[in-house]
């Protein structure tokens, strides 16, 4: 069924309003934030924006890190009709100049200081950029810039607005179409200036349900939301399939935490690049060569069986009575501690993506019982286009196409894919 972003918030915070929509660890502890709660900071934010002047077909970057508040932006930004840009919040102030104003953007959301410095000091640039709204108010204090404020001002005036105005919200949600623009992604731009990906709700959508059965993903997931929203990637894991599913996202402290957030939320499902499966094992190495003898002896030991028939086991493969026994106390004594200690040991369904990944390093946590597999995709094709089932990962290839893809080799090597998923055009750039 056909829907959009704000359609599938209503439904969650009507169907399930005290289920948990998301999760921010603040000062050490993890606060929750409720469906119903959610909708409401949506709706009052969306007021607050059309109060400002923000219109169906406006764009508004938001820049920052996984937070519950950016997420709302863009929801209530959607909600208008409106089209959310995410930028990386690590590029540099002059990286931003070209997509804002190839855009045309005079709205933006900034989590703190260091993004608001970086807006304002392009602002001589971008003379549309009118409007700048901060989530962390720290170092912001005595700033006097025309049309910096909080997201606090912006959410009082909300939702005095929603107030006088209780039908607006849902009105506008309802003038939403499940092929109107949703969000714009753009491109590294390495051969050129970067693309603006424009991508409808349907497209987005229709990739997250589709990767969604075929994992077989419920409202019980846990997410770790810790890569940039603005690549596409995190943005289908955490927000597409997040709002398909609903199932909880789970924002870290800082980029500092991550890796004691992971093993305090223990994900059931999981993205990382090969690079942070390859900086979790080095740990784990460094730590053994610190470890006793005997305990350095036992864990190569179970290793050694683990890399001959942990894999096999992965996938459903017969095993002999001897090599199950083994296994289990080895699962018992060292690849279950070891996965707890990754902050893996409730992962169901784990991806890499991005860049090749190296067989031993993909074999490893196969091996020790982590469902990690890889994917194909692309932001042009909403990520989604090849999977690789439970039973059939392998490091030397990406998958199979997932349910409406097809997919076609050209004469010169170009692959060609067809699937629901794909952009509706490059924005402003058709060639």
């Amino acid at each position: 069924m056909q829907t959009t972003f704000p359609r599938l918030l209503l439904k969650h915070a009507g169907e399930r309003p005290r289920a948990t929509a998301m999760r921010e660890k603040e000062f050490g502890i993890w606060q929750a934030l409720y469906w119903a709660d959610l909708c409401t900071l949506v709706e009052h934010i969306a007021c607050g924006l059309h109060q400002a002047g923000l219109r169906r077909d406006d764009h508004m970057v938001v820049v920052g890190s996984n937070r519950p508040r950016l997420y709302a932006t863009m929801l209530a930004v959607q909600a208008l009709g409106a089209v959310p840009i995410p930028l990386y919040q690590d590029a540099v102030a002059a990286e931003c100049v070209f997509p804002i104003n190839n855009a045309d953007v005079a709205f933006a959301f900034a989590e703190d200081q260091e993004q608001v410095d970086k807006l304002l000091e392009i602002r001589v640039l971008c003379p549309q950029l009118g409007h700048v709204f901060f989530d962390d108010p720290r170092g912001l204090r005595d700033y006097d810039e025309p049309g910096l404020a909080s997201i606090d001002e912006l959410l009082a005036a909300g939702k005095a607005f929603a107030g006088q105005h209780p039908d607006f919200f849902r009105q506008q949600v309802e003038l939403a179409k499940p092929d109107d623009v949703a969000a714009m992604f753009f491109t590294s731009g390495t051969t050129g200036n970067p693309k603006g990906v424009v991508h409808t709700h349907d497209s987005l959508l229709d990739r997250a349900r589709a990767g969604a059965d075929f994992d077989k993903l419920t409202e019980n997931e846990e997410v770790l939301a810790y890569l940039p929203p603005a690549w596409i990637g995190q943005n289908i894991f955490s927000y597409a399939q997040w709002l398909a599913c609903g199932y909880v996202v789970n924002c870290p402290e800082s980029a500092a935490t991550v890796t004691i957030d992971l093993k305090e939320v223990g994900p059931t499902y999981y993205f990382a690049p090969p690079r942070v499966f390859e900086g979790l094992l080095t740990s784990v190495m460094i730590r053994m060569e610190d470890a006793s003898a005997l305990k350095r002896k036992m864990f190569h030991a179970f290793m050694a069986l683990a890399r001959r028939v942990g894999p096999d086991r992965m996938d459903g493969k017969p095993m002999g009575l001897m090599d199950r026994l083994l296994y289990g106390l080895g699962d018992w004594m060292v690849y279950g501690p070891l996965r707890n200690n990754l902050g893996l040991s409730r992962v169901r369904v784990a991806y890499t993506a991005g860049e090749a990944i190296g067989p031993d390093l993909f074999q490893f946590y196969r091996s020790i019982g982590v469902n990690l597999k890889q994917l194909y995709g692309s932001t042009e094709t909403a990520v989604f286009v090849c999977l690789q089932p439970d039973n059939a990962a392998r490091a030397d290839t990406v998958g199979m196409p997932i349910a409406g893809v097809e997919i076609k080799v050209a004469d010169n090597g170009e692959i060609l894919v067809k699937s629901p998923g794909l952009l509706k055009e490059y924005f402003k750039n058709p060639t």
